[in-house]
Order: structure tokens, then sequence, then C-alpha cells
């Protein structure tokens, strides 16, 4: 199945789906939102994969920002194995700093503590996706990784990017190219 993609080929702004061959155990099942993507190699963050030994209200004491009980509600999660410790909010476009990445014009990504203030304090944006850390690809790497199958790239969505139901997401992604699940058990055989 041939996957058409751009004239040149990069696909920030996209979701990455993690295909039944990925070794990873990191991104078994993930779905990555793909921030950027260029000759300099590619970065995003896993859409569906909550960070379970932290909360917000910890992550902001820890950066010294008193909570709010707004803060309850959010949650963090893995958003890839680099840089483990530093915060990205991937967020609708109606938030923006002097520091935001606008990926396209619906989703930005803000990794500053300002945003974080801003989220806590109920003035944050519309729509926001907090996670520690990031998945990240050197030049070429991640253009090879989907030559080989182990992705398949989707229109992302802010159902998919935002919803609450990290356990139907990557159903979700697979849904929106008109695939089933069950229809990628026999991709693995053919390495």
């Amino acid at each position: 199945m041939a996957m058409h993609h751009s004239s040149t080929g990069y696909l920030a702004g996209q979701l990455l789906i993690a295909m039944p061959q990925m070794q990873d155990p990191r991104f078994t099942r993930s779905v990555v939102y793909l921030c950027a993507h260029s000759a300099e190699g590619a970065m995003g963050l896993v859409v569906n994969r909550m960070l379970d030994a932290l909360t917000f209200p910890d992550l902001l004491e820890q950066l010294g920002i008193e909570p709010t009980p707004l803060c309850e509600q959010i949650r963090v999660h893995f958003g890839g194995p680099v840089e483990a410790g530093r915060g990205f909010v991937l967020h609708s476009t109606d938030y923006v700093q002097d520091t935001t990445l606008m990926v396209d014009n619906r989703v930005a990504l803000t990794a500053t503590v300002d945003v974080l203030k801003a989220i806590a304090e109920g003035r944050g944006p519309r729509h926001s996706m907090l996670a520690l850390g990031y998945a990240g690809w050197s030049p070429g790497q991640l253009d090879t990784e989907i030559r080989e199958n182990v992705w398949l790239n989707a229109p992302a969505d802010e159902e998919v990017l935002f919803g609450p139901n990290l356990d139907i997401k990557w159903e979700q992604a697979l849904g929106r190219l008109g695939i089933e699940p069950p229809m990628l058990s026999g991709e693995a055989g053919h390495a």
C-alpha cells in the first residue's frame, strides 16, 4: 500500500501510528504528533500515553509554581524518551508566545514555564496536552522507519490530539486511514 507524501516528503503536523512490528516497547501502539520534520531530523510527542508517576500539581511544585484547584484535572503525558524532565505543551493556536512553534494553523507547541502557569491559572489555550519529554529522530531516521513500515502517517485532528480517552487513540488514528486493527496483524511477517 503506497503512502502518498507531500512533495517534500516531510510530515510535520501529521500523526505517526506505530505498526505492530514496532520493536521499541516505549512506542508500542503509540500515536505520535510530529511537531517538526526536516532534513535535520524530526521531533514529535506521543499523544496516547500517561505518566502515572507524576501529577500536574507535583510538576508545578517542582517548578516553584503554586498549583490551583484547576490543576487536579490536568494530566501529564509521556511525550517521549528525550529530555524526559522537560515539559512540552501541544495546544490550539488561540495561545501564542514568542517562543511558540506554530506547527500549522491549528496546532502549536510551547515549551516554557509560562504556558504551564497559564494553564494552571485557567488562562491557557482552549485545547492543550502536556507532556514530559519528546520523541526525536536523527536526519533521515524517520524516513527510513516509515519506509520499513514501522510507522504509518495519518492526518491529525483535535479529537486524536486532545481527546480525553487515551485507550482509543491508536484505533481512532488508524480509523482516519480506514484501517481496522485486525487488518494489520498479517503485516508482521514481511521483515
